[in-house]
């Protein structure tokens, strides 16, 4: 009692996105923000983008505004931004804080020595464990070392006394044998620090409450949770969940032409994009919503299961298309083009995968329009005109028009419609012509069935 989904009564939900900005995000980035911020907002939390750049060599401004873009376009603004490269300093007092409690210590091997020793151990049917044996160097022979120009490394030195466990906030019991695992280092010989102890120091000091993940990470947490207590800090609750797969199997890093940019530029609506993402993992099949809020208020993380839920580009398009049928004029008018009316929105957008396809359409409604029709309906045209000519032209001009018809001609089915469609349209399909025949107008129609 008093806890939901890992969230005690009064507790202010943090939760982060982390992404490094050594490119553009792709689909399993999306997976995670979107998890992550909607998590936050269903419990009236914040939601952090940390930009994980300790990687100087391969991070740029450029991809770290890239990355604050596509978050914007989603609509998944963070209410807090740091970067992990404006905190060393701060990675530094941890690093001496660990030091002094015998935590981390320094090693003096190089990668070529470290990969003997794991072939070795391997030839032997060892894991390939750090054998810690920087342990056993005195000061005296680390000041020859750096004397000599050999630049330490350090590891965290795990407690390998039990194994570490976890109530999963997903996966349900986990537990994770640290004697099982290498010491992991921590900072590199260069001075630069990977990403397991800035990730937890700044955990601490941002106050984030629930760190959800993939389920690649869930070693990593068993570690992290030594990191935490050893810096006499409660850690946060975890989740991991699956990684996601697409049609032919496993994910590829950048999932081609499914990149946030490449989504946006295809016409794909941001708010397609998240609610299919918000379903994935669970059982519930992905629906249009009407706004980022009433989809945070349905969340439920313990929907999500251990399964590895499928991205597949056809279920986006077509959620993104039943999404756009229910759009509202005023949600698009900005979009469409010049002139556009409401009516004719209305009359477009069930024909419509995308907004921006309204453009093709518009076209069909003030003209010009090319039409090819088969000579043997001339007839049948002179007398659609004559037809349409007589009638009143209001809301129910299209269906007073095909009724006379078909009892002045006989026609029906395809040899009534079509015809009519292809010379007041130029096109054989589209939206119903009970909408687009009144938007068109009489002057317009009359011409386009003479020609």
């Amino acid at each position: 009692m008093g806890e939901l989904a890992g969230v005690a009564i009064g507790m202010t939900v943090v939760t982060r996105f982390a992404p490094s900005p050594t490119g553009r995000l792709h689909a399993g980035n999306v997976y995670t923000a979107v998890l992550n911020w909607l998590f936050a907002r269903s419990r009236g939390g914040r939601f952090l983008l940390r930009l994980d750049d300790t990687d100087r060599a391969r991070s740029t401004e450029a991809f770290a505004q890239g990355i604050r873009d596509d978050l914007a376009w989603l609509g998944l603004a963070p209410d807090v931004e740091v970067r992990q490269s404006d905190r060393f300093d701060r990675y530094d007092a941890a690093l001496a804080r660990l030091e002094a409690a015998g935590r981390v210590y320094r090693c003096y091997e190089s990668a070529e020595e470290l990969e003997l020793k794991r072939k070795v151990q391997l030839s032997r049917g060892l894991p390939p464990v750090y054998d810690r044996a920087a342990l056993a160097l005195t000061e005296s022979d680390r000041v020859r070392l750096e004397a000599d120009g050999h630049r330490p490394h350090w590891r965290f030195r795990l407690d390998t006394g039990a194994a570490v466990a976890w109530d999963d906030l997903i996966r349900g019991p986990c537990h994770v044998d640290p004697a099982s695992l290498s010491d992991p280092v921590v900072r590199r010989a260069d001075g630069g620090y990977l990403y397991m102890l800035p990730s937890v120091v700044d955990d601490i000091e941002l106050g984030v409450t629930h760190v959800l993940r993939g389920e690649d990470h869930v070693t990593n947490s068993g570690v992290q949770l030594q990191m935490f207590e050893a810096l006499g800090a409660p850690p946060p609750a975890l989740g991991h969940f699956g990684l996601l797969t697409s049609a032919e199997g496993e994910l590829s890093k950048r999932l081609g032409a499914s990149g946030v940019d490449a989504l946006r530029d295809s016409g794909i609506e941001p708010l397609a994009v998240v609610a299919l993402m918000a379903h994935l993992g669970t059982s519930e099949p992905a629906s249009p919503t009407a706004s980022l809020t009433e989809l945070a208020a349905g969340f439920d993380l313990a929907k999500h299961g251990r399964a590895h839920p499928r991205f597949d580009p056809a279920e986006l398009a077509h959620l993104n298309a039943r999404l756009v049928h229910g759009l509202p004029f005023a949600a698009v008018a900005d979009r469409l083009p010049a002139g556009m009316t409401e009516a004719a929105w209305l009359a477009l957008r069930p024909n419509l995968s995308t907004v921006a396809e309204a453009a093709n359409w518009w076209p069909v409604i003030i003209g010009p329009v090319s039409a090819e029709t088969d000579p043997a309906d001339r007839d049948y045209l002179a007398a659609a005109r004559a037809a349409l000519a007589d009638l009143p032209f209001g809301p129910d001009v299209w269906s007073g028009l095909v009724e006379r018809l078909k009892a002045e001609t006989g026609r029906k089915g395809k040899p009534l419609f079509l015809p009519l469609r292809r010379a007041l349209t130029g096109r054989d399909h589209g939206p119903e012509m009970a909408a687009l025949l009144p938007l068109i107008g009489r002057d317009a129609a009359l011409e386009r069935l003479s020609a």
